[in-house]
């Protein structure tokens, strides 16, 4: 029913999120999400990265900023040196090159615990998600749209698709958490 379609979806898209943001955490090798927060000042305004240049894997360690308008090279320079991300970025004539350096283990383990706070916020969303379900389903059968065999029915669907969720929240952060402290 509508209920259960929209629980479905809505913990789909909490699936998604969690999926996006562990991609952004840096597991030692290079890929072009990791600069998706930047931010670089150009032409009087902070634009994402995404908007004044190419991103491209050079090697498991390296990555190609390209610059669209080479008169922004300094700028994206100074942005990927300023954040938070902890790379080291060189102009060279064909943009800026971004070598990740090599993960100790001390951040390793920050970064896995990082993967286990982002996969409790997810479980938490789903069994809000959950919740509002199961008052939805509860307000039908007290209101005599739907019978009660019918409510218990539904109240089942929806901690099955639940359930189903967070045990891919828990697969998708456990490959995760491998994957960091992988060397």
């Amino acid at each position: 029913m509508d209920t259960i379609d929209n629980a479905r979806q809505q913990m789909n898209k909490t699936l998604t999120a969690l999926r996006t943001d562990l991609a952004k955490i840096r597991s030692g090798r290079a890929h072009v999400g990791l600069l998706e927060s930047v931010k670089v000042n150009c032409y009087g305004a902070d634009m994402p990265l995404s908007q004044t240049s190419t991103v491209s894997v050079v090697d498991t360690r390296t990555l190609l900023v390209a610059p669209w308008d080479a008169q922004n090279t300094a700028a994206i320079e100074k942005a990927l040196r300023e954040s938070d991300l902890g790379l080291n970025a060189a102009a060279t004539s064909g943009g800026v090159r971004v070598s990740l350096p090599p993960l100790s283990e001390e951040r390793r383990h920050e970064l896995t615990k990082v993967v286990g706070k982002e996969a409790e916020t997810a479980r938490i969303a789903v069994r809000n998600t959950r919740r509002e379900a199961m008052t939805e389903i509860k307000s039908k059968v007290k209101n005599k749209d739907i019978g009660e065999d019918e409510g218990r029915r539904l109240e089942q669907q929806v901690d099955k698709v639940a359930e189903e969720i967070i045990q891919a929240v828990e697969d998708t952060c456990s490959k995760k958490q491998q994957e960091l402290l992988k060397i």
